[in-house]
């Protein structure tokens, strides 16, 4: 957009936008937002905006906890599902007082990455999301249930599907805060949907990410309905993904592509996705952070479960798209939406580059279905599971530098820190699942 600071205070003033949201991302991918009142709107823009890190997940201790808030200005948008007292937001870069960027925010390792990218003579880093999302009813009281608003399928249309009208409304909005939409449909599961926009720079295309699930979010509660980015929320159906499609860029040439390849493809971008592959199960604990997420890597519901490549197979965790060209690009189907998505980018990124500086040989692709191989097959072929858990992820995640390197020590401290207590807390949990197992039983 190429926005000014006068061009911000312009528009504040004509739209008559009350309150500025300063919003960033703490390690676990929750948007938080310092909201100040639009007389403030100078000292913000001038980056004097204070907040207390020490109250943040992930960031720092009391002692060490002011920090500033630097807003991009090329993401102002103002909110249109308010219309009286408005209200703006500008994404901001998180700063320690000594003027340096703070080494846990997930906006700037990403940054930090690119900025290694651009060193090895890459401009850019192209990036397109597909999150996929479920809607259920709420209760009387507002609150979401597990109860489906529709029995649709695959690409239908109502009746079946009655998420439609809160997935156009979705739609009109996004494109009214600049989103270029490109598709939505509904998905495979009952109550599930994906809404997919273009492709931009790998930071834009995070800060999109951030941006969509809160208007998701926003315009299903104002239907009555709960709109949820939880990879598995219903046994038995599909769970929900986010693959992200993404090329490298140089001077405004693709270097994905090679038209002297039978697939289009260049060494370049082999080797990208070689490195992919080498530290894909030290990755799945940022790609897919949650207990939760390896409910929907499981065989049998589309979601990969298995390390491999193919041009032609959805099985794999990579897939190459078939449009060459401009449009070359590789499909890693495995992160899912509960993601923090700026450090989803820049672990998948900083495998790529790997697999680029250690010019890795790209394994054999995986043209059958992976899911009915037997194990013996699996091992011949070479073919290495995704973890099955998140502790395994985690153990996955310490023994590879390269991942831990892209992290920085200071997140990577902080994001174990929290994903150790989630799993211990889920392990000593005692479940339904093992009630209606044992207790009748012993």
């Amino acid at each position: 957009m190429g926005y000014t600071k006068e061009d911000i205070k312009r528009i504040a003033e004509e739209q008559n936008v009350r309150f500025i949201r300063l919003q960033f991302t703490d390690l676990l991918g929750t948007i938080k937002n310092v909201e100040i009142p639009v007389s403030q709107l100078d000292k913000a823009l001038d980056n004097k905006m204070m907040f207390d890190g020490s109250s943040i997940e992930g960031y720092v201790r009391i002692e060490e906890s002011d920090m500033y808030l630097y807003p991009d200005l090329d993401t102002w948008v103002v909110f249109p599902w308010v219309s009286q007292d408005r209200v703006a937001r500008l994404i901001c870069d998180v700063y320690m007082p000594d003027g340096t960027p703070f080494a846990g925010d997930p906006r700037g390792i990403l940054k930090r990455v690119l900025k290694e990218a651009e060193e090895m003579g890459f401009s850019a880093m192209n990036v397109g999301p597909e999150p996929e999302f479920f809607l259920f009813k709420t209760d009387d009281r507002g609150e979401p249930t597990t109860e489906l608003n529709d029995q649709g399928g695959y690409f239908d249309l109502a009746p079946m599907d009655l998420g439609e009208n809160c997935r156009r409304e979705i739609v009109l909005t996004l494109e009214e805060m600049g989103f270029e939409i490109e598709a939505s449909h509904h998905e495979v599961a009952p109550g599930q949907h994906e809404i997919d926009f273009k492709y931009a720079d790998a930071v834009r295309a995070a800060d999109q990410i951030q941006t969509f699930k809160l208007v998701v979010k926003t315009i299903a509660r104002q239907h009555g309905l709960h709109a949820t980015f939880m990879p598995k929320p219903l046994f038995g159906v599909n769970g929900s993904g986010m693959h992200c499609h993404q090329s490298l860029f140089q001077d405004g040439k693709n270097v994905f592509y090679d038209e002297n390849d039978k697939l289009g493809l260049s060494a370049t971008a082999r080797q990208y996705m070689a490195g992919i592959l080498r530290h894909a199960r030290a990755m799945a604990a940022i790609t897919n952070p949650t207990i939760n997420s390896y409910k929907r890597l499981v065989p049998g519901y589309e979601a990969p479960s298995y390390v491999a490549w193919s041009a032609s197979n959805r099985s794999p965790m990579i897939r190459i798209p078939a449009s060459r060209g401009l449009s070359t690009r590789i499909e890693v189907r495995n992160p899912d939406p509960a993601a923090n998505p700026y450090l989803a980018l820049a672990v998948m990124l900083k495998a790529g580059l790997s697999g680029i500086r250690n010019k890795m040989q790209l394994p054999a692709p995986v043209d059958r279905n992976i899911y009915i191989m037997s194990q013996e097959e699996l091992a011949d072929a070479g073919i290495q599971s995704l973890p099955v858990d998140l502790k395994e992820a985690l153990d996955e995640l310490l023994r590879d530098e390269v991942i831990c390197d892209a992290l920085g020590d200071h997140a990577l401290a902080h994001f174990y820190e929290l994903k150790e207590i989630e799993w211990d807390m889920y392990r000593t949990q005692v479940h339904q699942w093992e009630r209606d197992q044992y207790l009748t039983l012993y």
